[in-house]
């Protein structure tokens, strides 16, 4: 089913985003996962792809057995990067004969060791061509990525957005946010989106705070912030791994009532392969 039915219903969508494990022993342990997650009665799963294409094929392994196999209606990632045009057509062609109807369109991150992103000789230089190649010839819900706080490498948020409608323009059904910690931005962002024209579901987009480090380190990579108070609060309980976990459930509960509260149509969760904190919060939300 495509996500744009799915969110059809009259309560609000949650979704989880997984990433391939590289073995296969973490490949089972992803799908024990899939099953437990399975019970919170998620509206869909979103199933990343490696800088460089480098997880392709388990990315589609996932999409295709999560549907298939535990039921799961599944969205996989697409990235430009290191791919022709045929090459694409192929994986697109290989979703849609297993059943996949939806897909996010991305550029994607430059593979490791590589700084700037270099597109294929007879490949797709931006997403928004992505979208549209997708959108010309594919019967497939597509979705795309829209960032609060703009794209690390946009000189600014106008400029970053402005692109995001011409990804919408190109086709785009749907919008995922990447993560942030102050709903501030997605108001705002979803404000001058709306300001822009833009009428297609935007979907904000949460990760629990589960380890202080790491999400130091993932916001320094992606553009995100953290707000001083919650940096401040982390960093007098950083030792602490459980106290940090149960505050990173309690930050995003809060963010996703106050979310639901102004109306979003769903919340995606980027769970980094863990269900715990994410199966804390639905519970949360639906008490």
């Amino acid at each position: 089913m495509k996500i744009t039915n799915i969110l059809k219903s009259n309560h609000p969508v949650f979704s989880f985003e997984f990433f391939p494990p590289k073995s296969e022993v973490g490949m089972m342990q992803l799908f024990e996962t899939l099953k437990e997650v399975k019970r919170l009665k998620p509206g869909y799963i979103s199933v990343t792809y490696g800088a460089g294409g480098a997880t392709k094929d388990r990315t589609i392994e996932l999409v295709k057995r999560a549907k298939n196999e535990i039921g799961l209606e599944s969205m996989a990632h697409l990235t430009c990067v290191g791919h022709s045009k045929l090459e694409i057509r192929n994986i697109l062609d290989e979703l849609i004969n297993a059943g996949i109807d939806n897909v996010i369109a991305l550029r994607g991150d430059p593979p490791k060791g590589q700084t700037d992103f270099i597109p294929h000789p007879d490949g797709f230089r931006h997403a928004s061509e992505l979208v549209a190649f997708i959108h010309a010839s594919y019967p497939l819900c597509i979705a795309a990525a829209g960032y609060p706080e703009g794209h690390i490498e946009s000189p600014n948020r106008e400029t970053d957005w402005d692109y995001l409608h011409k990804k919408v323009s190109a086709g785009t059904d749907i919008i995922i946010t990447q993560l942030f910690f102050d709903n501030k931005d997605f108001y705002t962002f979803e404000r001058r989106m709306r300001e822009k024209g833009v009428t297609i579901p935007i979907i904000p987009g949460i990760m629990p705070i589960t380890n202080y480090d790491q999400i130091v380190r993932f916001t320094q990579t992606c553009g995100a912030k953290i707000p001083e108070c919650v940096g401040r609060d982390l960093r007098t309980i950083q030792g602490d791994h459980v106290a940090v976990e149960q505050y990173g459930i309690k930050h995003a509960t809060q963010q996703c009532k106050e979310l639901i509260a102004h109306g979003v149509p769903g919340i995606h969760f980027y769970t980094l392969n863990k269900s715990h904190s994410t199966r804390k919060i639905v519970e949360n939300l639906r008490s």
